[in-house]
């Protein structure tokens, strides 16, 4: 049995509001923007979903599926994002499981392909994921790079 314990936000859908904090802490968007796409998957306007990995009841990694992950190419859509583990969680293999449980859920729910924008090389690569080209986000002056999950 794992240490950890990997949920959906609709399993457990108390852990909304600390869930957003802890991406907000993280990435520096707003709250309220992580709580209103949180609301909308937990209420079914949408199937793109929130992750997490917890250690007891401390949220020690996770992740969320977007319309779009603010870049220029709209037709690259649903897209992974927020993918963080705590620094003293990482190489433990977490963020590869919720990885694993994103592409399954969003593939049981016949949403195939995603997408993932990142500056790491190497890393997706281990998951099944595929480089597929560079995209310019909103607010930086570089590119960055687009992988595929199909």
């Amino acid at each position: 049995m794992s240490e950890y314990e990997y949920i959906t936000l609709r399993d457990r859908p108390e852990y909304k509001d600390q869930a957003a904090e802890w991406f907000h802490s993280k990435w520096g968007i707003p709250a309220e923007a992580y709580d209103e796409c949180m609301s909308d998957y937990l209420n079914g306007t949408t199937e793109y979903g929130w992750y997490l990995c917890l250690d007891k009841e401390k949220i020690i990694g996770g992740m969320g599926v977007i319309e779009n992950d603010f870049h220029d190419r709209r037709d690259l859509a649903p897209n992974v994002c927020a993918v963080y583990t705590e620094e003293e969680y990482r190489k433990r293999g977490i963020a590869g499981k919720l990885l694993d449980m994103v592409v399954a859920d969003m593939r049981s729910k016949g949403i195939t392909p995603i997408y993932l924008v990142t500056d790491h090389i190497g890393f997706y690569e281990r998951y099944g994921w595929e480089f597929l080209c560079m995209v310019h986000c909103d607010g930086q002056q570089y590119s960055s790079r687009m992988y595929i999950h199909r």
